[in-house]
């Protein structure tokens, strides 16, 4: 490790030489200079890590010289130490980006410690990261060797998203591949779980199900209509639940979160499945049997989610809530969403208000086609910290706040997820085969059974049947599913891009978080 470079700044700099001998015996390299201009100009010429900066100095003052020093390096850590507690003094400092201050007389333990949350937070940090991950990897193996139900299934995959986080922070190459590793094995346990369970979660006798995106308007949404607070649910689309933690902060700044929980969407984890099913609170294969003219197949031609909100209509009167004013808004582009930002006031008339947002999904399919946003997000680092920029700066996020002072309750959720996909396997059908990746149906499938989960008969699934002999397979963890036909190609072109429709936690355990507004009591 390189020995950090300090440079201590004070007219009487003489009279701390106990102290800099004290910081030299901890390892660091002290410079010092006497007033602010011979600072200014030794960090001109030299590499600082961290300045310490006395307040009232002759000539030129310490905020005078802060000043100068952030005209240099914007980013070198500045702490100011001062004799004056006074309040505009503390102000002007926290203005011009002091990075910490420190009150005369000082300690040399004081100055030891800011000195360590400067520069060595990030090491500390990591450190402390990894003996806690260490600890916690054989918890996390034998809650995934114990047989967890899907409640279980549910917490295992919050805690690594928690992990998934911290690791992240800890900028750890090691720890990351660990990590990796242990998600991997989780995910291929998880595939079980669900090849194991997922026929008898749909049945619609069984009594032992988690909620899902069929019933999650009536146990998640509507029980928390109140008379008098509007209700905004917001489904951000194909949104994973490592993103929602990333943008939690950034809800959290105007709303309480009340509730931070998952639920389990539906296969195939595509839009047309799992959306259309959330408002219509019915399985596919029902949606298809009710709604015929407006449910269309893969391999149909138009639009699979005009109907959302007719779905959803019809969806309140089932549930005795058809007297209930409610709006249904979707948002599609840019324009869209300004739009939504100027009608807000008008939602706060209505019971319930829908907003469906499809930014992530357009993310994730331009990433797929744009080489630029390959590259600005590459892995899941990259994905999440995109979709945090996004948000932030985002119509929707405008929209909130606005009515984040208003006496309302929200609640934000998704269709579902997606996942990485990296390793390839070869699917042979005939011409009506789809062509999604993580999930395919058709008559004549040829495929590793070991690398799918397959339903023969699409009922048992929840599933319309779109032609006779008809099956569906959902592909298994990180794997894609590519034809013969130019495999190579569509191998390379769609390694490490984002794709949902299969069986992973990432695609089908995802966010429903209930929130109210601050005013709130």
């Amino acid at each position: 490790m390189s020995i950090a470079k300090i440079l201590w700044v004070d007219d009487e700099i003489e009279l701390l030489n106990s102290q800099i001998i004290f910081l030299e015996n901890k390892g660091y390299q002290v410079e010092t200079k006497a007033n602010g201009f011979d600072a200014i100009d030794y960090i001109k010429e030299n590499i600082v890590d961290v300045v310490l900066l006395d307040e009232t100095m002759p000539g030129i003052t310490g905020l005078q010289t802060l000043q100068k020093i952030k005209e240099v390096n914007s980013n070198l850590p500045v702490v100011l130490i001062t004799k004056n507690e006074a309040e505009n003094i503390m102000d002007d400092a926290i203005g011009s980006q002091i990075s910490d201050y420190l009150i005369k007389p000082v300690n040399p333990n004081q100055v030891l410690l800011s000195l360590k949350k400067l520069i060595d937070n990030k090491r500390l940090v990591a450190e402390k990261t990894t003996s806690a991950y260490q600890q916690e990897f054989s918890h996390l193996f034998m809650a995934l060797n114990n047989n967890p139900d899907y409640q279980a299934w549910m917490e295992i995959y919050k805690k690594l998203v928690y992990w998934e986080l911290e690791i992240q922070k800890s900028d750890s190459p090691e720890m990351q591949e660990i990590f990796a590793s242990q998600k991997q094995e989780a995910n291929l346990e998880f595939f079980k779980f669900i090849s194991k369970n997922y026929a008898g979660w749909v049945d619609p006798k069984s009594s032992q199900s988690p909620i899902m995106s069929h019933n999650l308007m009536q146990f998640k949404v509507l029980p928390h209509l109140e008379k008098g607070t509007p209700l905004f649910f917001i489904l951000i689309d194909n949104l994973r639940y490592d993103q929602w933690k990333t943008i939690q902060p950034i809800f959290a700044e105007s709303f309480r979160i009340l509730e931070d929980e998952t639920f389990y969407s539906i296969l195939p984890t595509a839009t047309q499945y799992a959306r259309n099913a959330i408002f219509a609170g019915m399985l596919p294969i029902d949606i298809e049997k009710k709604f015929h003219n407006q449910w269309k197949n893969d391999d149909e031609e138009g639009g699979k989610n005009l109907h959302e909100s007719e779905f959803l209509e019809a969806q309140l009167k089932k549930l005795g809530k058809g007297d209930i004013k409610f709006s249904y808004t979707k948002i599609t582009n840019h324009h869209d969403g300004q739009k939504l930002v100027d009608n807000m006031h008008n939602f706060m008339q209505n019971d319930l208000n829908v907003i469906v947002y499809n930014f992530v999904d357009m993310l994730s399919h331009a990433r797929t086609e744009m080489e630029v946003l390959k590259e600005l997000a590459g892995d899941e680092t990259s994905y999440r910290s995109l979709t945090a920029s996004w948000f932030e700066h985002s119509p929707l996020h405008q929209a909130l706040k606005k009515i984040s002072e208003k006496n309302i309750n929200l609640i934000v959720a998704t269709d579902h997820g997606s996942t990485r996909v990296k390793n390839p396997v070869r699917v042979i059908g005939d011409k009506q085969t789809t062509s999604n990746l993580r999930y395919k149906h058709g008559r004549n499938l040829d495929y590793e059974a070991k690398d799918v989960l397959a339903f023969r008969d699409p009922k048992l699934a929840g599933l319309p049947v779109p032609t006779i002999n008809s099956s569906y397979i959902f592909a298994k963890g990180d794997l894609f599913l590519c034809y013969p036909n130019n495999y190579n190609h569509f191998v390379n072109y769609y390694r490490n891009t984002f794709q949902h429709g299969g069986i992973s936690l990432e695609e089908m355990i995802v966010p429903i978080i209930r929130m109210t507004s601050k005013t709130n009591n």
